[in-house]
């Protein structure tokens, strides 16, 4: 794979202690973390009734650590995506536990779990999901514009340099290259400093190019800029990114393997 931003890019954000941990929204410098960015226990969730019923999750316990990259894999039906779904607040669970960044998610009103997946958590989606009428820039910040939150324009430059974007700000999506909209959707992922990015099949409708292009800013979110991401995907070479591969079977965890890098 390329490097996705030059070698000067990569070398002051690797030794700033100016950017800190953005994955918990310091960004001060120093300091480490026990505590996951994730930790999950005995997650069920069934779909359906009666003899129709499927049980996606069987009783799984996961922890994520904090600044590393996870990918999960298995195969249709292995429960893979609802996990992810519901480790992101997005779907709601039949028993279990899920603590983000510290705050147990299944015991929060509606409100309160829109809030935190809004200012927490960040998303990567297979369609990437920008809106036509906006600017690359506006985009970006949609996050923020939506939580009433100032811009961090440190933040911002910083990011959208190491993106290699800083030139295409003001360009719609329709005047992008697909690379380029890819990485504006991470960048969005990335604008709220989030305690984890989730990305659902990211790279499930694309060419070997922009895929390759796509686990290499992910892969840079976690290296430079101490991010926790979190994959699904159904391709062993891109889990490969990733520095831990959770395999799922059946709604349980299979296997659980670290990745030597």
């Amino acid at each position: 794979m390329t490097a996705p931003a030059s070698a000067a890019a990569h070398d002051s954000l690797a030794h700033d202690p100016s950017i800190g941990d953005p994955s918990t929204g310091d960004r001060s410098g120093g300091g480490g973390h026990a505590e996951p960015a994730i930790s999950a226990r005995g997650l069920v969730r069934t779909y359906g009734t009666g003899e129709s019923a499927v049980r996606a999750l069987d009783g799984v316990d996961v922890d994520i650590a904090r600044g590393a990259f996870t990918a999960i894999m298995g195969p249709s039906g292995s429960g893979k995506s609802t996990l992810l779904h519901v480790l992101a607040g997005l779907d709601a669970l039949d028993r279990g536990s899920i603590r983000i960044d510290g705050t147990e998610i299944t015991r929060l009103r509606d409100d309160a779990l829109t809030a935190l997946r809004r200012d927490r958590i960040g998303f990567v989606f297979q369609s990437f999901n920008l809106l036509p009428m906006l600017t690359a820039e506006q985009n970006i910040l949609l996050p923020l514009d939506l939580a009433g939150r100032r811009v961090d324009r440190t933040w911002f430059d910083t990011v959208t340099g190491a993106f290699g974007l800083t030139d295409r700000l003001g360009h719609l999506p329709s005047e992008l290259s697909g690379g380029q909209v890819q990485r504006v959707a991470i960048a969005r992922a990335l604008i709220t400093s989030p305690a984890v990015v989730f990305a659902d099949e990211p790279t499930g409708n694309l060419d070997s190019a922009t895929t390759a292009e796509v686990l290499d800013f992910l892969r840079l979110s976690v290296d430079e800029f101490g991010q926790t991401v979190v994959m699904v995907t159904h391709e062993r070479d891109a889990a490969e990114t990733a520095d831990r591969i959770i395999t799922l079977a059946d709604g349980r965890i299979a296997t659980d393997e670290e990745i030597a890098r």
